[in-house]
């Protein structure tokens, strides 16, 4: 029996990220604080052996992977893959979290969420909801399992199409026997984690993912 791997790591820190805008799928380049957490990753993966890499569309993953691939002259293919991206704001995307937060109105009354509980109330009382001003609100869609934004993306979506990823991935890594890099979203990763991990949501959505940070996963052929 062999062990191969998967190195999976976030993306280096964005300008959008810097200044609290909703990027989704949006393209935002990385800062220099972003290529530098970027050439950390690179340090630490130095010494792994990664025979194919996996990035995404987003400027920000690609860049990323190149940085750690500099040191991997051993990786004979990248694949894009997108079901590694980002989750998708929709129409919060190139938003301001904090003006966000102050057009949504005057909060009228206090009520507290914990995951995906406005699931659970009827259409009337959603309607006041959208209506309020507070972290509260922000936090349910920021964090929230089963909300979606307008036009984008529950984590409960985004874990779908992850899910799909892993499964085609341990497919192809057992048939080429290769060990793996993946570039990917702090969204994405949050996902991938839960699945790999087996971690319940209320542990999956008070995660943060860090830029300068990589987990591993071993496949057993």
């Amino acid at each position: 029996m062999a062990n191969l791997k998967i190195y999976l790591f976030r993306h280096g820190q964005t300008y959008y990220n810097k200044k609290g805008i909703f990027t989704g799928w949006k393209d935002s380049k990385l800062t220099p604080l972003g290529i530098k957490q970027s050439k950390i990753i690179a340090k630490k993966l130095k010494d792994k052996k990664i025979d194919v890499a996996f990035q995404t569309d987003l400027s920000r993953s690609k860049d990323t992977l190149k940085e750690v691939l500099k040191y991997h002259p051993e990786c004979g293919e990248i694949i894009t893959a997108n079901r590694m991206a980002e989750r998708k704001y929709g129409d919060l995307e190139g938003v301001s979290h904090e003006s966000f937060i102050k057009r949504i109105g005057k909060k009228l009354y206090k009520l507290e969420f914990q995951g995906d509980a406005m699931e659970n109330l009827d259409i009337s009382l959603r309607k006041k909801i959208k209506n309020f001003l507070g972290k509260g609100e922000y936090d349910i869609i920021h964090r929230g399992y089963n909300l979606a934004p307008p036009n984008g993306e529950s984590f409960a979506m985004v874990e779908k199409r992850v899910r799909i990823f892993i499964k085609n991935l341990k497919k192809f890594m057992k048939k080429e026997k290769v060990n793996v890099a993946i570039s990917a979203h702090g969204n994405s990763i949050r996902l991938f984690r839960k699945i790999m991990e087996n971690k319940s949501k209320k542990e999956t959505v008070k995660w943060f993912i860090p830029y300068d940070k990589y987990y591993e996963y071993t496949i057993k052929i």
